[in-house]
């Protein structure tokens, strides 16, 4: 066909749309040269007229022509409304397997609306005469061969961070000029929504944009016209000829409005002309909130947590166990309605058998479905006859009763479930700006939408949805975050209802949530526990704030409260943990159904993970993911997200995996092994020790402290070499010495003996005195010379020992050192009191490494494991007879301690070597005698290629000769603990490893 044929036949005639669509159809494949829906695809699986079920609305199928993975297409009469053919398509795009692409048309005009995931929606039309050009025509074939060539280049998240950064603009220009913050972005979140509403035509005629334009000709005229429309919109009423909605929602409850000038102005005539309708509410709360708040602005370019990583905590928690138990109603409803389909269907082919009552049945039929009662063979000839059809109207009326009955069922078993999710509650109680509770809205919105389709497909009306706004309630102690979260739950609802062919409701259009609080979620104004309003489920990313900053950041009083009202929980734990507690509270008491929320990863040891033990031991962890990235204040960082019921023993996921049980380690856990179960060895205690803490600027350069060294004698006839000490932290171990040295008094000192150190003691009067005077501690203020945590317990351990071994608290490898004793451990390091090379090779096995990284627990961006004295040193069970209660002299003689003991030396030899090679370094005597040489760079090429040798880098790396030092260790360790045969053999794995050593924990657990 050529497109004159074409655009001839089609633009006179005047055939009705369901005459005349799949004719239409059919000359515009011949006319773009691709083959039509009979021609292409006989079995009509995956291109077909007339796609889906009949209705008993009326009508057929969802779609007038379908094309899988390509579009779905509607026709309508000429010059009819394309956005209603628009609307039943998007009603159900889901039956449609989502096609990239909706086509709507009528004879004279075709619009392809772009449906693809993420990306700002654009429409695409074509007319009769747009088909004359050959480029037009390839164009529209696109939609038959390459849909993805309509694919938009803008996606939804570029275009809300293009607001943000617009509207971010405008509230720093308001405030610059001196207008309140609080103020400034609640003018500014209503602009917002005002473009937003006259995108999707809730606000007529693009009339805030037509305000906005006047008012750049005379800029004082804005606060009037603006204020008129808040005002309507707080109640609704008429603007000139135009209607405006009430809105409302406590958004519009005044007609406040901040003056703007000339320059903010083009500012918003600018952000009217973006796709407002696009925006993502998943991510548009943080962005405003991060824009608009003068103390996060600096995050406005950071990354953000996107709609995936919160759907593995909403998703579990809240769609899939609705959806499985709506899945099981269904499957037995559609079994029903087929059945007594079925049997209807025999019955009309029975009566189709019958020559002589094939047109008598038919009328009974059509009779029976008007409800007639005529008597439709009054004068038959045969009384046979007469009872044969009398037989046959009753099976074929049984028949259809027991459709409708089926149908029925299942509109009743879709009402009830309908009713479940109006009335279910989504409760996020550290809500933030609302991306939690719009995901969840979605979600569920979704699922009923879900269950209003495939009821359809069985037979029941179609019905509008009722599920909104209200499912959600929040609590939010940022009032500011709080009417953001609002605003992100409003947009999106009307987003989707409008995306899935409904209209948004009215009368208001914005629903009261006063169901989002602005309070505190876990103190009450009265001391005691917060309550938390009654709902189904608890999602939500409380916030996180280690145990030691929360004094600094939430003030004594505060801290103190908290933990006196949580009285059952370790007064050491993160603040995270006590949401998980209220959330299991409410379990517990039947109160909730689920919860699913995210943890810094260190919930998973120390005393953070008490919070989790009564819910593994009394409920269940039934979905966990253990080390997760995850944005806080758009800084990377790792995270657990963890989901519990009261389910116990029911089966679980772990990391995406099946799961018998996740132990309170957020590990996979065994009838035979649980590590959190793993107690502390008395032969292990008082040996391993978190360094010192210095609590102020104790720390000294290099050339200060040889200035101090060479010094004379102090009025008290002691060196300086008493309190000046080289120092080493947890960088110091894993890149390279940076020779900092430290001020020491010691534990003890009075300050009257510490002045006789002259000069050190007026470095620490001037620099560290001042730090310590405004701190809450009185023992750091009163005791202001002395290091905050002296570790005085370390120091008598390591007494007297030649050397000890040290070890980063946080790395992310398990390595150790050995350090001279005039070093001075730090906080960031533990300190361990042996000194034999059997302990030492004993600490860098494999096996000290995999036990020390399932008892330890992570730490920032990285996720490095952290080594815990308590957790992980003292609960390692070391080969009998090699433990460190032992003197190091007592088993000297034992094969397995000189084995071990080769193995190591040789390992830290090779290190060593690799660390300062001899024709690159050049040693110093220190300036004190008997202290560690010191080693420099031999010159500045050395210095450059120096600064590349770092045990970090090397284990990076891992040369050939370092695994085989370290293989070598492991087999003799191996043989230590009677193990050698079958390491050799391949048959320790990880897991037999940690099982073996977790037996001989709890057989000399308390010994």
């Amino acid at each position: 066909m050529t497109p004159h044929d074409f655009v001839t036949k089609w633009r006179s005639s005047e055939l009705k749309e369901r005459s005349g669509s799949q004719s239409h159809f059919n000359d515009l494949c011949a006319l773009l040269g691709v083959a039509d829906p009979a021609t292409a695809d006989s079995s009509g699986e995956w291109f077909t007229f007339e796609k889906g079920v009949e209705k008993t609305t009326g009508g057929s199928g969802w779609a007038d022509v379908w094309r899988k993975d390509h579009f779905a297409w509607e026709y309508k009469g000429r010059h009819a409304n394309l956005d209603k053919a628009l609307q039943q398509l998007l009603r159900y795009s889901r039956n449609l397997d989502n096609p990239p692409l909706l086509i709507v048309s009528d004879m004279d005009r075709i619009q392809v609306h772009t449906n693809f995931t993420n990306s700002v929606a654009e429409v695409h039309e074509f007319t009769l005469d747009d088909l004359r050009d050959g480029k037009m025509r390839d164009r529209l074939k696109q939609a038959f061969i390459d849909p993805e060539a309509f694919k938009p280049t803008k996606t939804v998240q570029m275009l809300t961070e293009e607001v943000a950064r617009e509207f971010a603009t405008l509230a720093q220009r308001l405030r610059d000029r001196g207008h309140d913050a609080t103020t400034v972005a609640h003018f500014v979140v209503r602009c917002a929504f005002c473009m937003f509403a006259e995108d999707v035509d809730l606000l007529p005629n693009k009339m805030f944009e037509r305000l906005v334009l006047e008012s750049r000709r005379k800029p004082d005229d804005f606060a009037e016209l603006a204020s008129d429309l808040f005002r309507l919109m707080s109640t609704g009423g008429r603007l000139g000829l135009e209607r405006v909605a009430w809105f409302n929602g406590g958004l519009f409850d005044d007609d406040a409005v901040l003056p703007l000038n000339g320059g903010d102005i083009d500012l918003l005539h600018t952000a009217c002309k973006q796709h407002w309708g696009e925006i993502d509410p998943s991510i548009l709360g943080t962005l405003f909130e991060r824009g608009l708040d003068p103390d996060k602005r600096s995050q406005l370019g950071a990354h953000y947590t996107d709609r995936a990583k919160i759907e593995l905590i909403v998703g579990p928690t809240i769609a899939e166990p609705l959806t499985a138990e709506w899945l099981a109603l269904l499957g037995r409803a559609t079994v029903a309605v087929e059945t007594a389909e079925a049997a209807a269907a025999e019955v009309r082919e029975k009566a189709a058998t019958h020559g002589e009552l094939k047109a008598e049945v038919r009328a009974l039929e059509g009779a029976l479905k008007r409800g007639a009662q005529a008597d439709l063979f009054p004068d038959a000839p045969r009384q046979k006859l007469v009872r044969e059809l009398d037989a046959l109207a009753k099976e074929v009326r049984a028949a259809t009763d027991s459709v409708r009955a089926a149908r029925a069922e299942v509109k009743a078993v879709r009402d009830g479930f309908m009713a479940k999710l109006r009335a279910f509650r989504v409760l996020d109680p550290a809500c933030g700006s609302g991306n939690f509770l719009y995901v969840a809205l979605k979600l569920l919105k979704d699922i009923e939408h879900r269950v209003n389709t495939d009821a359809e497909a069985l037979g029941v009306p179609l019905v509008t949805p009722e599920v909104g706004p209200a499912n959600v309630l929040g609590i939010e102690l940022n009032p500011f975050a709080a009417e953001l979260a609002r605003t992100s739950v409003w947009i999106g609802d009307i987003q989707w209802m409008r995306k899935n062919g409904f209209e948004p409701s009215r009368d208001p259009v914005l629903k009261s949530l006063e169901t989002i609080e602005c309070r505190d979620a876990v103190l009450g104004e009265d001391g005691k526990r917060a309550e938390w309003p009654a709902a189904d489920v608890v999602v939500g990313n409380p916030p996180f704030l280690g145990n030691k900053k929360m004094i600094r950041e939430l003030g004594e009083d505060y801290t103190v409260a908290l933990r006196k009202a949580w009285d059952t929980l370790p007064g050491g734990v993160d603040l995270v943990c006590y949401w998980f507690a209220k959330a299991w509270q409410m379990i517990e008491g039947g109160e909730l159904h689920r919860a699913g929320l995210v943890s810094t990863n260190s919930i998973r040891g120390g005393a953070n993970r008490e919070v989790l033990k009564p819910i593994v031991e009394q409920g269940r962890i039934f979905e966990a993911w253990g080390d997760e990235g995850w944005t806080v204040d758009g800084a990377a960082v790792r995270v657990s997200l963890v989901c519990f019921d009261g389910a116990y023993g029911q089966v679980a996921m772990l990391d995406g995996r099946p799961a018998k049980l996740v132990n309170s380690d957020l590990q996979n856990g065994t009838s035979t092994i649980d590590l959190t179960k793993a107690e502390q060895i008395s032969t292990n205690l008082s040996r391993c020790f978190i360094g010192d803490q210095k609590s102020g600027p104790f720390n000294i350069s290099g050339s200060t402290a040889r200035e101090l060294l060479g010094h004379p004698a102090n009025v008290n006839g002691k060196p300086n070499s008493d309190v000046v000490r080289p120092w080493l932290n947890g960088s110091d171990l894993t890149t390279r010495h940076t020779d900092t040295w430290i001020i020491d008094f010691g534990p003890h000192m009075a300050a009257k003996d510490a002045a006789l150190y002259e000069l050190p003691f007026e470095i620490v009067l001037r620099d560290v005195k001042p730090t310590r005077d405004g701190l809450r501690r009185v023992n750091h203020r009163e005791n202001w010379w002395i290091h905050g945590e002296a570790r005085p317990g370390m120091r008598r351990a390591l007494a007297g020992l030649p050397r000890f071994i040290i070890s980063p608290r946080v790395s992310k490898f398990r390595v150790f050192k050995w350090a001279e004793p005039q070093f001075l451990a730090d906080s960031a390091t533990v300190a361990i009191a042996r000194d034999d090379d059997t302990s030492f090779g004993i600490l860098h096995s494999t096996f000290h490494e995999l036990w020390s990284l399932r008892m330890g627990t992570f730490l920032g961006v990285g996720n490095d494991p952290r080594y815990t004295p308590s957790t992980t040193f003292e609960t390692f069970p070391f080969p009998e007879g090699l433990t460190p209660n032992i003197p190091a002299a007592d088993y000297a003689d034992d094969p397995r301690a000189i084995a071990i003991a080769a193995a190591a030396a040789r390992l830290n030899e090779l290190r060593e070597n690799w660390l300062n090679p001899a024709d690159l370094v050049v040693r110093e005597p220190e300036a004190v005698p008997g202290y560690p040489d010191r080693i420099l760079p031999k010159d500045e090429a050395a210095a450059k290629e120096l600064k590349q040798r770092t045990l970090t880098n090397l284990y990076n790396a891992r040369p050939q000769w370092l695994d085989n030092a370290h293989q070598a260790l492991d087999a003799e360790v191996a043989d230590a603990y009677g193990w050698g045969d079958d390491w050799r053999a391949g048959l320790l794995t990880d897991d037999e490893i940690l099982a073996r050593l977790f037996r001989l924990n709890q057989e000399r657990a308390g010994g």
